[in-house]
């Protein structure tokens, strides 16, 4: 099992310690997308008290700084409150645990999940398909064989991380440059 992970071992512990995952949090640190028309105004600012109780409730984190968020910003909450409430209760369950868990980040956590995000957006296709099912195979390992690659991941200082693979004495060459776990 361990030779099926190996070679993209360094890249998945990355993704799975440095929280990867944190996708539709990282989306709320991005600019707006461009408007389509070029002279499309602003949408006009909302107030809090303008807003119906259902959206209210999805929103009530935000009731504080809502009346001085930017119209642009307010407007992208409320589509996001609107796609909230098409979730099933599992799924809301889980973005509530994402948005904890970025909340705790400092912000070097957070600037290492956004570092790790774009690293896997450059992998091909068919790397993100071998990190998916590496991802699966980790999963898999018993629970104690898990925490074990982590707390040793978690040991080795960054620059060895790159050669965790070697430093288990796997005897395969390393990966040409370039590819995940390269410089």
């Amino acid at each position: 099992m361990i030779k099926i992970l190996r070679p993209i071992l360094p890249l998945l512990l990355a993704a799975l310690l440095g929280s990867v995952a944190v996708t539709s949090l990282h989306a709320q640190d991005a600019p707006p997308p461009p408007a389509s028309h070029g002279d499309m105004p602003s949408p006009p600012p909302r107030p809090w008290s303008s807003l119906d109780p259902a959206q209210r409730d999805v929103l009530a984190p935000l009731q504080k700084t809502w009346d001085s968020m930017s119209p642009r910003k307010q407007s992208r909450m409320l589509q996001r409150a609107e796609h909230w409430v098409t979730l099933s209760p599992e799924r809301r369950e889980e973005v509530r645990q994402h948005i904890a868990r970025w909340q705790q980040m400092t912000p070097d956590e957070r600037r290492q999940a956004r570092e790790n995000r774009r690293k896997f957006n450059e992998l091909s296709p068919q790397q993100r398909e071998q990190l998916h099912a590496t991802f699966e195979r980790f999963q898999q390992l018993p629970p104690a064989q898990r925490e074990q690659l982590i707390r040793e991941w978690h040991a080795l200082p960054p620059a060895e991380r790159l050669h965790w693979d070697e430093r288990r004495g796997h005897d395969r060459p390393p990966p040409p440059p370039g590819s995940p776990g390269q410089p």
